[in-house]
Parts: structure tokens; sequence; C-alpha cells
């Protein structure tokens, strides 16, 4: 069992927190409301950098734009940590129904994906319901058909519906190859029933079996694809010109710190990743999170005295991926997992804040508590102490660092997830204020809370 680390509460005349302290985190919470700090900032982003797909020419832009940002900001120090991975390249991609009624079909690559054979592929459709279903096709059934899975996305607020759902697009071409098929298609792992914007995202391969090119149909292709399938055997013609690139590049996480004036050496950590797909741009994922979070590090640094901790803000590079930049910054962190207080990640777009949900030890509980107080009266609600944190902090997650869950409304962010919808008209300033309150309020007190054990 992994022991998680966090600080006991130091309760004095029964206040875990000074009174200075909470008025302090108050006028955190407080100052970021109706000032556009964040929505400034994403604005900037996709203006100046446009998408920060990894290891595209926009990518690099785009880590020189949070440098320099920082660094404007009030930061103590900003720098950079590098991070190596592999290049997948989108290239061309279209698709249609040849027989028995053709029509174009509207399409992405998934990434990750090798591209088809010169020429494409042309070949029986065989539909299944569910990923599920199509992990019992016995071996050779599908030899030389494109195998199609069907399962819907359901609406919730919390995403719960995304993973049962996104199955499909991880392991489908796993599955498909060991049935023999020559490519597979997925309706895509998204809630907007009535659109034509398919939903990229990554899949993987098992290396032990051929590898198969695997793409998206947008919701309406979807529909369109089952009802002809409905009028019997259907014919469909696939060209994606999606590659992994020789080599690997080097991008990087963006560090900036509010250095702690009594232990600089213990952090508090926010942040979200810079990366995003190609298709829109990023606002939503992850330009916001990446704004709300350094926006709550330039309210922390404007103040007239510095918290006891450091709270460091990082801009995490290609999550999109493989999670690279977490799983990067990790590594380099392997031997102060105990200096991290605690850690919050912002990648649920841009919707308001509902619920504190933590994965701390109990005894830490009566600081959460308190600092919830601090977020009660915007009617956010305290949840259970059973937070996974975003994917960024997974690996530091599983080596020991407490996570502060700071849960998003939503109900909306996969209409727009992955696909060419991800646009900064999609984002109300105001949210994202309101995002910004609670992050710098809740960092702000987690770097005075009591000393760690």
């Amino acid at each position: 069992m992994v022991v998680l680390l966090l600080f006991l509460p130091v309760i004095a005349n029964g206040e875990v927190f000074t009174r200075s302290d909470l008025d302090r985190a108050a006028q955190l919470r407080d100052a970021a409301k109706d000032s556009g700090r964040a929505f400034g900032i994403v604005e900037s982003l996709v203006t100046e950098v446009g998408h920060r797909m990894a290891g595209t020419p926009n990518d690099a832009k785009g880590v020189a734009w949070a440098v320099a940002k920082m660094k404007s900001m009030g930061f103590d120090r900003v720098y950079t940590q590098p991070v190596s991975f592999p290049v997948w390249d989108r290239g061309y991609e279209s698709a249609a129904i040849i027989a028995p009624t053709p029509q174009p079909l509207t399409i992405t690559a998934l990434g990750g994906s090798i591209g088809t054979p010169e020429g494409g592929i042309r070949a029986s459709v065989v539909a299944f319901a569910t990923i599920a279903e199509l992990e019992k096709a016995p071996a050779g059934s599908l030899r030389g058909k494109i195998a199609y899975i069907g399962n819907r996305m359901q609406r919730a607020r919390d995403g719960s519906g995304y993973g049962p759902a996104v199955a499909a697009r991880v392991s489908g071409a796993v599955f498909a190859a060991r049935a023999g098929a020559a490519a597979v298609l997925i309706r895509s792992i998204g809630t907007d029933a009535q659109a034509r914007t398919p939903h990229t995202g990554t899949m993987r391969y098992d290396n032990m079996l051929t590898r198969i090119p695997a793409a998206a149909l947008g919701n309406i292709d979807a529909d369109a694809l089952e009802a002809v399938l409905s009028l019997g055997e259907t014919t469909v013609e696939l060209n994606l010109g999606s590659r992994v690139r020789n080599g690997s590049y080097t991008s990087a996480n963006v560090i900036g710190e509010v250095l702690g004036s009594e232990t600089p050496d213990e952090v508090v950590v926010i942040g979200g990743h810079l990366d995003s797909w190609d298709l829109g741009q990023g606002a939503l994922d992850n330009g916001a999170g990446v704004a709300i979070t350094m926006a709550a590090g330039e309210l922390i640094a404007a103040l007239d005295e510095r918290p006891k901790r450091t709270v460091r803000v990082v801009a995490f590079a290609n999550e999109e991926q493989g999670i690279w930049g977490g799983k990067a910054y990790a590594a380099a962190h392997k031997d102060s997992v105990g200096k991290h207080i605690i850690g919050a990640e912002s990648d649920f777009g841009a919707g308001r804040i509902y619920r504190m949900s933590t994965r701390v030890r109990a005894e830490a509980l009566p600081v959460i508590q308190a600092m919830h107080q601090v977020l009660a009266p915007l009617e956010i609600v305290l949840g259970p102490n059973d937070a996974t944190g975003g994917a960024d902090l997974s690996t530091m997650r599983d080596a020991g660092m407490p996570l502060l869950g700071l849960n998003q409304d939503g109900s909306n962010y996969f209409d727009y997830h992955h696909t060419s919808a991800d646009t900064i008209d999609k984002i109300a300033p105001g949210d994202l204020d309101f995002n910004v309150g609670v992050y710098a309020a809740m960092a702000y007190l987690a770097a005075q809370a009591g000393p760690v054990f």
C-alpha cells in the first residue's frame, strides 16, 4: 500500500489556521472575481501560439510563450525541464461509404495510429455494439474486414461516462487486430450527438500483434454508417497518412515558482498540460487549465508576504500522447516526493468548480475541513477522500504525493473534447475567474498549513 504523506494540523485554540491565513485566502478567492485574468492568458495562448500538438513547431512556440508569460507575471523563478518523446504525425485522412449507398464520412485518425497502405483500405464493415463484443470475436473472423465499434458515451457532470466509453478508443485496434481486421473505426468518444466533429485521442497497440489503422467517426457519421449497415453488407474506403517519426523530440515542462518564506524546499504543486491536439485551438483542453493555475500563482506572487512553502505552477509537456511531461516531472523528483505537500491539476475544461475532493491521510482531514470553510460561501461541497487527480500528477500520486481534487462541472466538456470545436468561444471568462480564486485560496492555505510527517 502506498503511504500518503501530508501535514498534521497545528491546532491552537481550536483553529487549524490563523485568522490572518483565512483572511488572506478569502482575499485571494475574491481577488479573481471579474478580473478576466485567466481569460486573457488563454486568449494570448491560442492567438499567439494556436494548437500545441506535441512535436510540432507550435509545441516549441508554446514553451517559449509559457516561459515569457510566467516571467511577466511576477514568479520568483521560472525554468524548464526537458521532456523527450516520439513524435506522431497526423498526415491526411479521409473515409467514405462506397456501397451500397455512397457518401463521405467525417473522420479523424486516433493519436498513435499507423497509416493505411498506399491506395487506402477498401473493405466490408463488421459492427460491434461495444468493445466487450469485439474482444470476444474469434481469431481470424474479421480477416480483411474493417471493425466498427458503436458504443455511445453518456453525459455526466463529473465526466464519469468517459471511462467506460474510452476503452473503445484506447484498445479497439488491439482487439480488432486479434480477430484479423484490416482497420478499426469507432464512434467518437464524445457527447455531441448532433455534430460532425470527430474526436481524436490516443490509442495503443499490443506490441505482440500486427498494427492496424484506427480512426474515429463524428457522431452524425457514425449514425449514418449504422443506418447503411442496417441495409446489409457495407463497404467503406479508409485513407490515413499518419505515422510515427524516427527518433525523438525534446520539449519541456515549464515551471514557475513563488518561493516559500520559511521552507522553500517544500512545495505545493498546481498546474495543467500545455500541449493539445491539433484539430482545434486547445482552448478547453488544456489552455483553460494552464491559464487558471498560472493566474492563481500570479495572485499569490502579488501578496505582500510570501507563503511559508513554495507554490509551484507547472505547464506540463505532452500529456495527450502518453503523460510524458508528468512522468518526466516525477522522475526528476523521485527523491523528494515527501517534500511535495499536495498537488492539484486543472485539466477538465472551463466549467466552474463545484466540489473539493481529496486523497490524504485521515489525520490530515481536519486541515482539509478548515481549508474548505473558505470555499463554502461559493457553494463548493466537500467530496470524498478518494480523488485520483489529473493525469500529469498520476505518477507522483502513485509515489505517495497527496492530492486535492478541485472538481469542475464537465456537463458539456465532452461535446468539444479533442475536436475542431475546442475553441475559445466555449469559455465563459467569469467561470475561469471563479476557478482562479479557488485555486489561489487552496494553494495558499496548503502552503501555510502545519508541519509534514
